[in-house]
């Protein structure tokens, strides 16, 4: 019985995506030059941070408080109201003491990347001896640790760290946005696919 060959097909890239790479790579240079404006201001970039944090739990908890009234149950009222009173209240305070709420923002941010890098650690140790686990233990350990150094620089280092994390954020979507815009172009207007399987031939 005999089996026939494996082809190659190909897969084209839309040729409207392909026309748009220059946009890809302007907002990828575009995200690169904020993302050093932001290196270079790590104040001013982590007050911005602080903005849209407090911006996106204002709206949240308008929608929470709007929500309340659409509730026929008392109890789920006060609770929907309360949630998005409190949450409301945290985005003003953002706004108005955006020092204070940066503070806060980077404690919060030592203590998940403590309790994360600890579960991370701990899965690892219980999936040993599977291949692997020791990089898993290795990546908790050093997310732990960055959780540890950012908390032991608290609250002074509150003045910069969200505008690092800010920064780095953007210099690594612009690359990627440069990078997946120099691909589409220099595709060719194709990309391979996995070889396509076909039966086994028929016998004459």
């Amino acid at each position: 019985m005999a089996t026939a060959p494996q082809q190659i097909s190909q897969v084209k890239i839309p040729a409207e995506l392909r026309s748009k790479w220059g946009w890809f790579v302007g907002i990828g240079v575009l995200l690169l030059i904020l993302g050093g404006i932001a290196l270079g201001n790590l104040f001013i970039a982590t007050v911005a941070s602080v903005y849209f944090i407090g911006m996106l739990m204002l709206i949240g908890g308008i929608i929470e408080i709007i929500h309340a009234f659409g509730v026929k149950d008392w109890k789920s009222f006060l609770f929907w109201a309360l949630s998005g009173l409190l949450y409301a209240a945290a985005g003003v305070v953002a706004f108005i003491n955006p020092i204070l709420a940066s503070a806060v923002l980077t404690f919060l941010l030592a203590a998940a990347l403590i309790a994360t890098g600890l579960l991370r650690a701990w899965s690892g140790v219980q999936s040993k001896p599977a291949k692997g686990w020791g990089w898993l233990v290795a990546a908790g350990v050093l997310t732990a640790l960055a959780g540890i150094v950012i908390a032991l620089g608290w609250p002074v280092n509150s003045l910069w760290i969200l505008g690092a994390f800010l920064a780095i954020d953007l210099i690594f979507q612009g690359w990627a946005f440069i990078a997946f815009g120099l691909g589409i172009k220099t595709a060719g207007g194709t990309v391979p696919s996995k070889p396509a399987k076909t039966g086994p031939a028929k016998a004459s």
